[in-house]
């Protein structure tokens, strides 16, 4: 980036880089020091000349944005559903489509009398139960992770957000033997091995995000092993591929489970399936 320039030319400059128009301005303001919400600040400021710092930090982050690294990372947070969560490439970032899969958890729970019990497995930022504890404070949530330094993450952001979630280290329900939810829900790794866009996302967790030749192996064990989990009509919710919710479906019906059902998410894609599990067997 040269110096002398305006803050409008930094940003065309990049663009002309390779770089998309939003990730640049978002980047600008992360060089400027200003929060990613003030877009409409840096636009009524396109003139204004390029300080000297800014303009090598910008042009650091531009070449990290280049080389693959999430915005996220970058800005050392992301929001989700209405909280600002501390990510890092110890984490998956947290993407929209999983809101979809939060609030079918909040629909299910808020009917749901006396103190319901939610768990979040595999919840990396713990942005899943961190989500639903914000919503309904009443619900008792656990939160599960294989990762310890997952766990590091979450817990440093149930603090910070004064959330209260029982963290538990361990592979999905080895976690937490023997205790029962209402609701289980899970972005489990669900990418096939070997699958193109990989290769895009280099920067996060390979272990959060692929699961088996074709990307079902996490769900087929989380659905074998929800039922010793979950109280008599519980509900199971599981996040999954764009391509993949017929097979999900099959396999909760094959379990055992009834009341199967798909969820789309904004972009009209089915993006989360579930079932509840029955009253008697």
């Amino acid at each position: 980036m040269n110096t002398g320039q305006h803050l409008r030319d930094a940003l065309v400059q990049a663009q002309q880089q390779g770089l998309d128009r939003l990730d640049a301005q978002m980047l600008l303001l992360l060089a400027l020091g200003r929060g990613l919400n003030h877009r409409a600040w840096l636009l009524a400021h396109d003139t204004d000349p390029m300080p000297t710092g800014a303009a090598t930090r910008y042009a650091e982050l531009v070449r990290r944005r280049l080389a693959g690294e999430p915005v996220a990372y970058l800005a050392g947070e992301k929001a989700f559903f209405g909280l600002r969560l501390q990510v890092d490439p110890r984490v998956l970032v947290p993407r929209p489509d999983t809101e979809t899969l939060v609030q079918w958890a909040l629909d299910v729970l808020a009917p749901t009398p006396a103190r319901p019990r939610f768990l979040d497995l595999g919840t990396g930022s713990g942005a899943i139960a961190l989500a639903v504890k914000s919503q309904l404070p009443n619900v008792a949530v656990s939160a599960t992770d294989a990762s310890a330094d997952a766990l590091t993450v979450a817990r440093s952001n149930a603090e910070r957000l004064g959330l209260a979630v029982d963290f538990h280290a361990g592979s999905w329900l080895q976690a937490v033997p023997g205790e029962r939810f209402d609701v289980i829900a899970s972005n489990p790794p669900y990418i096939a091995e070997g699958d193109p866009h990989l290769v895009a996302l280099g920067h996060e967790p390979l272990s959060a995000l692929t699961s088996g030749r074709d990307g079902l192996d996490d769900i087929r064990t989380l659905i074998a092993s929800a039922p010793t989990a979950l109280a008599a009509g519980g509900w199971l919710l599981l996040e999954h591929g764009h391509d993949q919710a017929a097979a999900v479906r099959a396999l909760l019906v094959q379990q055992g489970f009834g009341q199967v059902a798909s969820r789309c998410d904004l972009a009209g894609i089915e993006r989360c399936s579930g079932g509840i599990w029955p009253q008697q067997r």
